[in-house]
């Protein structure tokens, strides 16, 4: 169990978080939400001891877990690094268990035969692979490897040097590296923010199966529901624990600020009252005692925190659609290549209907941002053709929208640029339909957040008047909220829609149809992104039973070595009949005795959430981390034996 007691930490002048108490009980699943800004980050930075705090303190029941922590930063590589060798460092306390465990078995033929300093090395080295295979050392590297690939990565890259990577696989290198280490305690800091749909669906399923305690700061609807069943709001200088997932915290924080709200304003009420009674009577001698008495009132009175209830995305409105032909968009036989050798694609057909609305998927690096492009008349196809239809005027949100628009640049000025026949009135009154008021509009774009980005983004594709919008990534910058205004205004938008997104919820409301972009080629199918997911998995199991009847036609072929193989099997299996029973007894014996661990450690969780007395509580506590060192050998003794009865009963 974490638990933070009145933890408080600022920078400068601003205070960040303030009484901070709040705890985290072990194989707890909580999503971290809150507005951009609030301190998600550094509460994570509080409990890994990167800070700390100014007051208060953060304990830990028991031993210190072992903690993964995925940064929005990376973290440093060292030259010469490959792919594989950067993402193997997975675990400092894992690469010292190994290497104590090489030291010691070099040292242990020195040592005389039955001496008590030979039994303690055989005992120590005993132990530390006992923790090493269950923290999984023993098949890092398949680990690893496996989570390559499944974010994307082809096994010729494990090799490829680490800088020739960029930013974002980089990201994904270490995301790989962070949950190959096994930790007690995994901590991910917005890790879908560098992902493509395919990545982000993988690391949905990858830790689902993740047993250790899981803090996940996200703005990913999908990962927050699937994956997360308590949640913690960090807004308004300190975190509140809600004990339910993302729908029971909407919930019950609507419930919660209104009530705050209410508070507040009786609050208020209540110091003007006090306030306007002190200011009318502070001359009058003999009104002095009441005067001070409600002086005294409003020094005590602390002062209710409510949370922000507005989305930082602001105001995001969208263009009045206006007509245009029926084929938007018009794809034939297009291709496209940067070099003249290697090609993004080819031999892309499809069209783009009057007020369709379409999601293009696929991993990374495949041509989606370059088919954007294309669509948005940015970039002309090498090979074929991409027409935009009659009276269509496209509005283009690049995926680096925001390093496109200078720093120095006035708002004012970034709209202007896009209508040089409207005027400074139109200009401001623009800005202020997206939440950019008074002197607001003289900002340079370089002071803004990430959500007033999005707004000034849309602000000046609204400027151009377009009805076929093609929107890359266009979610990356948005908190919950934010995502939300976005998703429900394009929803309603009449006119066509593009757009690439690497956030599964959003892109279920948005998309009619997709395009998959993939190493086979470009596809366009019909129907929503589920549709789409459901006829991928058909495709996907119709060949591999493709594959398993030519596999068996083949064996049919040969019907006597068939026999001849079967006969082999029995045989083989008669042999390890004895050996296949005792590890069935070992496993199911492990199995048996994991639950009952398990069940006392929920009993024991449980009362301790419901604020059992100080005496039994730190009996439970004790309990808890015993219960801990016990699952651990338990689960090492299960998993040898489980990987032996799966090896024989394969063979």
């Amino acid at each position: 169990m974490i638990a933070f007691q009145d933890v408080a930490i600022s920078f400068g002048t601003q205070r960040v978080l303030h009484g901070v108490t709040v705890k985290i009980n072990a194989k707890e699943r909580i999503g971290i939400v809150g507005p951009n800004g609030a301190g998600k980050s550094t509460f994570f930075n509080l409990l890994t001891g990167e800070l700390s705090p100014d007051h208060g303190e953060i304990l830990f029941e028991g031993e210190k877990p072992s903690i993964g922590y995925l940064h929005q930063q990376l973290n440093k590589w060292e030259e010469g690094d490959t792919l594989l060798s950067y993402s193997l460092r997975a675990s400092a306390d894992l690469k010292a268990m190994e290497e104590e465990i090489a030291r010691l078995e070099g040292g242990i033929a020195a040592l005389p035969a039955g001496s008590p300093e030979r039994a303690r090395a055989l005992s120590r080295i005993g132990d530390l692979q006992t923790r090493f295979e269950a923290r999984g050392g023993y098949d890092l590297d398949a680990r690893v490897k496996k989570a390559l690939c499944g974010l994307g990565f082809h096994p010729s890259d494990f090799d490829r040097p680490f800088a020739e990577f960029s930013g974002g696989w980089k990201m994904r290198a270490e995301l790989v590296r962070t949950l190959a280490g096994g930790p007690d305690l995994l901590l991910l800091d917005e890790p879908s923010n560098y992902l493509d749909l395919p990545a982000v669906e993988w690391l949905q399923r990858y830790l689902r199966e993740f047993r250790g305690t899981l803090l996940l700061v996200s703005h990913d609807r999908y990962l927050l529901r699937t994956l997360t069943t308590l949640t913690i709001e960090i807004d308004g200088e300190t975190a509140t624990r809600y004990n339910g997932p993302l729908d029971f915290y909407l919930r019950e924080r609507q419930a919660r600020y209104d009530t705050l709200l209410a508070a507040k304003r009786n609050q208020d009420r209540l110091r003007e009252q006090y306030q306007r009674f002190v200011d009318t009577f502070r001359s009058q001698a003999n009104k002095a005692s009441l005067v001070q008495s409600r002086i005294k009132m409003i020094e005590r009175m602390e002062p209710i925190a409510v949370p922000r209830q507005a989305s930082e995305a602001g105001k995001l409105r969208l263009p009045a659609w206006h007509h245009c032909g029926t084929t938007v968009l018009s794809v034939r036989d297009a291709g496209f290549t940067y070099d003249g050798e290697r090609w993004i694609f080819r031999h892309v057909s499809f069209d783009v209907g009057r007020g369709e609305h379409l999601a293009i998927v696929g991993f990374n690096g495949l041509g989606k941002t370059t088919m954007t492009r294309l669509f948005a008349g940015v970039r002309a196809p090498s090979e074929g053709e991409v027409v935009i239809g009659h009276k269509v005027v496209p509005g283009y949100m690049s995926q680096e929208f925001a390093e496109t628009i200078p720093d120095d640049r006035s708002l004012l000025n970034v709209v202007r640029r896009e209508d040089e026949t409207m005027t400074e009135a139109q200009a401001r009154q623009l800005l202020g339909a997206f939440g950019f008021s008074g002197d607001d509009a003289f900002k340079h774009a370089g002071v803004l957040s990430g959500g007033e980005k999005i707004r000034l983004a849309f602000a000046r594709i609204y400027a151009r008047k377009p009805n076929f919008l093609v929107l890359d990534e266009p979610t990356t910058h948005l908190d919950m909220n934010g995502r939300k205004a976005l998703e429900e205004a394009l929803v309603a938008y009449e006119g066509t829609v593009v757009v690439v997104s690497h956030d599964v919820e959003f892109v279920r409301r948005i998309a009619q149809n997709i395009v998959e972009v993939a190493e086979t080629g470009v596809r366009k199918f019909v129907g929503g992104y589920d549709d789409y997911r459901e006829r991928v998995e058909r495709e996907a199991a119709a060949a591999a039973a493709s594959v398993r009847e030519a596999d068996a036609a083949k064996r049919e072929a040969n019907p006597n070595s068939r026999e001849a193989q079967r006969r082999a099997r029995a045989a083989e299996r008669e042999r390890n009949a004895p050996l296949l029973r005792s590890l069935r007894r070992r496993v199911a014996a492990a199995e048996e005795r994991i639950g009952a661990l398990e069940k006392e450690q929920a009993a024991l969780v449980e009362s301790l959430t419901a604020g059992a007395d100080p005496t039994a509580a730190a009996d439970a506590s004790r309990r808890l981390a015993e219960i801990e060192k016990e699952l651990a050998t338990v689960n090492a003794l299960w998993e040898q034996a489980a990987s032996e009865l799966a090896f024989h009963e394969a063979e």
